[in-house]
């Protein structure tokens, strides 16, 4: 029996009087629309349902969303826009600006830019940045006396002549008060201790 082409037969019980092997019926089914995975049963019930006024369409895969593409850093650029980071795409920027194969984030430009995130400043771009590395300019500074503080307490405690203080936290506590209301510069030395032990004799060990 010659078998005609699919959009001459007008039923499903006339299709049916035909041999269809799965291939074909994947390709009809894809020719028109329809659904077209499967077995063999399940693709000529959506070809039933067709003729049966039914189309049974395949299920669209939600499409991923495409990752935007990040745009060309410039000084114009603004920090927050950019969603600033202290990551290697920004520290490859601030290198390319300077000069600098090392270019390392100082102190001031870490305190400014969360000063300008946590202010919501549109206006700050990342030249603004580039000038604070300079110190053309201020925004926010870093607090240097607990920098000053962290290193004071390490290098004296570092330092086998203090050993003498059972509590060497509060005796580097007591010479760091005289070291900060002074004009003596804030770092630690031999020196210093000598000159003041007595000032803070008071919790060496008997």
């Amino acid at each position: 029996m010659q078998r005609p082409e699919f959009d001459s037969i007008s039923s499903f019980e006339e299709f049916s009087r035909y041999y269809w092997y799965r291939d074909e019926l994947i390709k009809i089914c894809r020719e028109h629309g329809l659904k077209s995975d499967g077995s063999k049963i399940e693709l000529n019930n959506i070809i039933r349902s067709y003729f049966d006024g039914d189309m049974i369409r395949p299920v669209k895969k939600p499409s991923r969303p495409k990752k935007p593409v990040a745009a060309a850093l410039t000084p114009d650029t603004g920090l927050i826009a950019c969603g600033f980071t202290f990551g290697n795409r920004f520290r490859e920027f601030f290198r390319e600006q300077t000069g600098e194969d090392n270019f390392k984030f100082n102190i001031d430009m870490v305190a400014t830019a969360k000063s300008v995130k946590e202010n919501g400043d549109e206006s700050f771009t990342l030249g603004d940045l580039l000038d604070i590395y300079y110190g053309k300019k201020t925004y926010a500074t870093y607090d240097r006396s607990a920098l000053q503080w962290n290193r004071f307490v390490k290098d004296f405690c570092s330092d086998e002549a203090t050993a003498i203080y059972k509590e060497r936290l509060k005796a580097a506590a007591a010479l760091w008060k005289i070291v900060r209301e002074s004009d003596l510069p804030k770092e630690y030395s031999r020196g210093l201790l000598e000159k003041y032990k007595n000032m803070i004799g008071g919790t060496s060990k008997d």
